[in-house]
Order: C-alpha cells, then structure tokens, then sequence
C-alpha cells in the first residue's frame, strides 16, 4: 500500500487528513517539519503531504532539504494562503503539487492519484537491470531468478546508487538518507557498508559496479555491453 507521510500541525486537519485518505494509503503524521525530515530518514515514504506554517522547520524549508537527497519523492503543499508568491517559492524549492486551504478532499484524492501514478512512472519501485531485479516494495534482489541476501541497510544503498546510475553521491548525502540525520553512526559506516556491497555484489559483477569517485563520494555504474 502507497505510504503517504502527512506534516501539518493542526490536530484537526490531521484527523480529517487521516480520516479521508486511509482506505486507500498508509498513514504517518508529524507536526512540524523537523519530525518530517527526521521520520523520511528513519523510513521510506512514497508521497508527502506538508502544510506550510509549521514550527521549528516551516514547509518552505523543508522541502528544499528533502531535495538534496530525495530528489524524486513526490511532494504536495497545502497553503492556507493562495499567492502566486508563496506557489512560486513552494514550486522553486521542489514542491510537485499545491492545494489551498480549506481543503477539498475530492480534489485532493484525484491529486494524489495523479502524483503516485506519475512517481510510479518516472520512478518504479522494481529495477530490471540484464538479468538482475532489485524490488524494492519487497526488499528482495535476483540474479537469474536466485534470491541474494542483503540486510535492510545494504539493500537501501544498493538501491540508492543503482536507481540514480552515474549520480555522484556524498558519504554525508547517503548517511543521512539512509541512516538519518540524527543517528550517530559517522561517515566510515558509509564506507563500511560499501566494501560488504561490492562482497555481496560479486555475483553482479557483469552487470554494474560501485565506483569511488576520489574526493566527492560513490556512484552506481551500469555496465554496457
């Protein structure tokens, strides 16, 4: 079921957010934009739904410090203010979708439609690499059809550089993506982890490769033929 994470502090949109959507999606809420940044860190989402005016981190930012590291999540903004100003720094910063307050939930349900089916497009949660599949809804990669065995962290990285093939990521972008911001493992579990990634890779040594780039940090490489 499609995870949708929702950042609003008013108790009542919570309730009637929730209310509305969780038939059809899972449902996580946090009440500021700190809780926001600090939950996606912790746990995979597939959309998210932030209010504007929140404390500690408004919407605003929040936004433009998920897109450092999760370029691709799909982002709905609602606003109880409907300016082409607020909508121009919302959709500058990296908001996908916007809705004003109050909020029509019909719209609302035909919005969200239209952001998980165009993420499901751009973005599929199985790749299909040669004779490799890497499902991530499952946790689970294949070689030939043969199950290989990755433990939930490694998995996360594999996925991370082999679904952005030739991004550069930083040892501080991954830990923070797939750690958190908060946690106190440091940069040489990065690098940890990406030795036991290219052990357990060996398998898929045909089929793409972890590069170092010196001085910036890892790459997924596909391996044309």
């Amino acid at each position: 079921m499609t995870k949708i994470l929702i950042a609003e502090d008013d108790k009542n949109i919570q309730k009637l957010l929730k209310a509305y959507l969780e038939a059809d999606y899972e449902i996580a809420q946090v009440c500021d934009g700190q809780e926001a940044l600090d939950y996606i860190n912790k746990n995979p989402i597939d959309l998210l739904i932030t209010d504007v005016m929140m404390p500690r981190i408004n919407g605003f930012e929040l936004v433009k410090k998920l897109r450092q590291s999760y370029p691709d999540l799909p982002i709905l903004m609602l606003t109880a203010k409907d300016s082409i100003q607020d909508k121009t720094i919302g959709f500058t910063n990296g908001v996908d979708d916007y809705m004003s307050k109050p909020i029509n939930y019909q719209e609302l349900k035909l919005r969200l439609l239209a952001l998980v089916r165009r993420a499901k497009v751009e973005n599929p949660q199985k790749l299909e690499i040669g004779n490799v599949i890497i499902d991530k809804e499952t946790y689970s990669a294949y070689l030939n059809g043969q199950e290989v065995d990755f433990s939930k962290k490694e998995f996360e990285l594999l996925y991370k550089l082999l679904s952005s093939p030739g991004q550069i990521f930083t040892k501080e972008q991954l830990l923070d993506s797939i750690w958190g911001q908060d946690s106190f493992s440091t940069e040489d579990t990065v690098k940890t982890h990406i030795s036991k990634l290219r052990k357990l890779c060996v398998p898929f040594k045909d089929v793409f490769k972890f590069t170092t780039v010196r001085g910036l940090g890892y790459k997924g490489e596909i391996i044309e033929k």
